[in-house]
């Protein structure tokens, strides 16, 4: 009864427009309260959750995200995929989704992706003739590849969970990314010749060359950092800060988008987005801990166990979950609290923890583009001036595209496994 009460709350405390940290915080305070355990735990089990050196590399690569975007990168990102695929039919949503492949490979989180790539994208489709639902879908579904393709956020934090090297985690992921990726621009190529949706002209080899030589300081960094982690040059962390020392010459030198009158101001948003994303963590390690205590993952295995001990079945209820969790809640909140929950059942029916921990962050993904609540919904829906349901009509078929895709990564093992255990041996 305690435990529907604590999820209970939280489910209310967020319904109602709470931030999901303080949601988590209050919900958890109040059971403890409920309870009579000392409140000392709090502090103990907030720093607990941030005492990790992986994490130290959030803020890092945050800040070289951050130095990157405001170094005009989207732009130049942008202008070389349209040169290399705007003359097919649908040649400015290929170009989007080309766009956000090449941006996860330097933001690492959804959001910022289809907030910069959107803000961009959207207009500039709307203008050349494309519907603006269909520019806003392309955009919010194309933005679940940027956690997918090294580096990522949510693969730093299931890395710290499950023990796994955050170099496998990141291996892992390239082939799924680039396979979402092909399959959105396949969806993208067969609705634009149902729907005569223009091109554009043929951009000559000079045009694809010079546009080539502006983003090839953006593919640049993500061969930079994952050489180094692979090659042992230095750790995740070491790499996040080297990302952002590269983001910065890059940003002020080469691009020139950045200077040093906006420099505070971009701090101070590292400083604020890596500091929420640091109490979530806490709040969530906190909320996770109660349910540990009370033995909550045991139960959750024994009831998934219950239904059947076939790994195909199992494997199918634990995607049902996360793609439900991953509609409403926050991806690291969902990571801290359900993972070892579930990490437990995968390994028990033959996962490997590499294995699952891609599928989980796929699955927490494709949620952030899931009507009715999912958050990069909302964010192209604000920047296209567009109602909600119009936007959800039009993601359905890259929401179809996008569940082929995780089917083929859950049941494929070696989607995953092939390039990490080649790489760094098994």
């Amino acid at each position: 009864m305690e435990i529907l009460m604590l999820f209970g709350l939280f489910l209310v405390l967020m319904l109602i427009g709470i931030p999901i940290a303080f949601s988590l915080g209050i919900a958890s305070l109040s059971y403890l309260m409920m309870e009579g355990i000392p409140l000392t735990i709090i502090p103990q089990r907030l720093y607990g959750g941030l005492d990790s050196f992986v994490l130290l590399c959030i803020p890092g690569f945050v800040l070289a995200g951050n130095l990157m975007n405001v170094g005009n990168i989207t732009d130049h990102i942008v202008r070389f995929s349209n040169a290399l695929v705007g003359h097919i039919r649908g040649g400015l949503g290929l170009a989007n989704v080309g766009g956000s492949m090449i941006f996860g490979g330097i933001s690492g989180t959804a959001a910022a992706d289809a907030a910069s790539i959107g803000s961009v994208m959207i207009p500039g489709m709307h203008k050349a003739g494309y519907d603006k639902p269909f520019a806003a879908a392309v955009t919010a579904a194309s933005s679940t590849i940027g956690p997918i393709i090294p580096p990522s956020v949510p693969m730093i934090i299931a890395g710290s969970l499950s023990g796994v090297s955050v170099g496998r985690m990141f291996l892992a992921g390239a082939i799924p990314g680039l396979l979402l990726g092909v399959a959105m621009m396949i969806t993208v190529y067969i609705l634009a010749v149902k729907r005569n949706y223009p091109k554009q002209k043929r951009a000559s080899v000079k045009e694809i060359i010079k546009e080539g030589r502006s983003a090839f300081w953006a593919l640049l960094m993500t061969f930079i950092i994952l050489y180094g982690i692979i090659g042992g040059l230095f750790t995740p962390t070491e790499a996040s800060i080297v990302a952002s020392l590269y983001a910065f010459v890059i940003g002020l030198f080469v691009y020139k988008g950045l200077n040093w009158s906006n420099l505070p101001k971009l701090l101070v948003d590292t400083v604020l987005t890596s500091a929420s994303l640091m109490i979530l963590v806490g709040m969530a390690n906190l909320f996770g801990w109660i349910l540990t205590s009370q033995q909550v993952p045991q139960m959750v295995a024994e009831h998934i166990l219950s239904f059947s001990d076939n790994p195909l079945v199992v494997i199918l209820i634990i995607n049902l979950i996360l793609l439900a969790v991953g509609t409403f809640m926050e991806t690291i909140a969902a990571l801290i609290i359900l993972f070892p929950a579930l990490l437990g059942v995968a390994t028990g029916v033959g996962m490997d923890p590499v294995h699952f921990g891609l599928m989980a962050v796929l699955n927490l993904m494709i949620g952030l583009s899931t009507p009715p609540l999912g958050v990069c919904l909302f964010i192209v829906a604000g920047i296209g001036k567009l109602p909600m349901l119009s936007v959800a009509r039009a993601i359905v078929p890259f929401l179809i595209c996008n569940l082929t895709v995780l089917l083929l990564v859950a049941y494929i093992p070696a989607l995953s496994l092939w390039l990490p255990n080649l790489l760094m041996g098994k």
